[in-house]
């Protein structure tokens, strides 16, 4: 089993034990009046209207590297990156391998925070759909290597009614047959998820297969303010950047630093 093929399995049984202890007719009430109040701030738009276009990340750990910045708050994080200039927060919630929470995303909203936050995590199940929109995500990750075209084609349709957009993450060149679907954001991962290496240079090799006139991201291995300009350049909107900051002491001076030299 390659990591990522681990973390799937995880994540079934993980789902399945969370059903049984939460059932989703639990939390349905205040999903459908969270609705009847308007879809979230769109992650899209943010990133198609920003100069910068940084997905500033809230990522305490991993599991290629371990603990990152083990007691970071994300209260206080996230409202610095807000603070600083980030476009759009991108919030890990998978507990088992990146130290994350559902809660983070709720303890960002009640601190104030107003930017777009994508729910970062291994989508498979209808069930996390409907935790991205009751902890106030307003995009969710669909991973292309964790899904089959028709399952991607369901949580996708499936988000876009509970008022959720979707970046869709690719990062070789079977994954591209998931295009077809139009996502909101298409997402090339720099990062394998089998290894968990990376080389941001993939981004640069995949950016003519993205179509033309899309909101694309890419993900991951970034860290320097001159490669997010050339990233700019082959077509991307957003760049996803969350170990550059969080293994600082101050993340969101980190981000203002980095910003400052855009």
């Amino acid at each position: 089993m390659d990591i990522l093929e681990e973390i799937v399995a995880h994540k079934r049984e993980e789902i399945d034990e969370r059903k049984r202890y939460v059932p989703l007719q639990q939390f349905a009430v205040d999903i459908q009046r969270m609705m009847d109040d308007g879809k979230p701030v769109s992650m899209r738009k943010a990133l198609t209207d920003s100069p910068t276009g940084i997905i500033a990340e809230f990522k305490r750990k991993s599991p290629s590297k371990g603990w990152i910045h083990k007691e970071a708050r994300p209260e206080d994080v996230t409202l610095l990156y807000e603070h600083y200039g980030a476009t759009a927060l991108s919030i890990l919630t998978d507990t088992e391998y990146f130290g994350g929470y559902d809660e983070f995303i709720q303890r960002t909203r009640e601190a104030g925070v107003k930017l777009p936050i994508l729910y970062k995590n291994f989508v498979i199940d209808d069930y996390q759909l409907y935790q991205a929109r009751y902890c106030g995500a307003s995009a969710v990750l669909l991973i292309a290597a964790c899904l089959t075209m028709d399952e991607c084609r369901h949580l996708q349709r499936l988000a876009h009614e509970l008022g959720l957009e979707t970046l869709l993450e690719m990062h070789g060149e079977r994954d591209f047959d998931y295009c077809e679907l139009e996502p909101d954001m298409y997402g090339i991962n720099n990062r394998n998820l089998g290894t968990f290496m990376t080389d941001v240079s993939n981004s640069f090799r995949l950016a003519e297969r993205l179509p033309q006139g899309t909101c694309c991201v890419s993900e991951s291995g970034i860290s320097r303010p001159e490669t997010v300009l050339k990233l700019r350049q082959a077509g991307f909107k957003g760049f996803l950047m969350g170990e550059h900051f969080m293994k600082e002491d101050n993340p969101g001076l980190a981000l203002k630093q980095f910003i400052d030299n855009l």
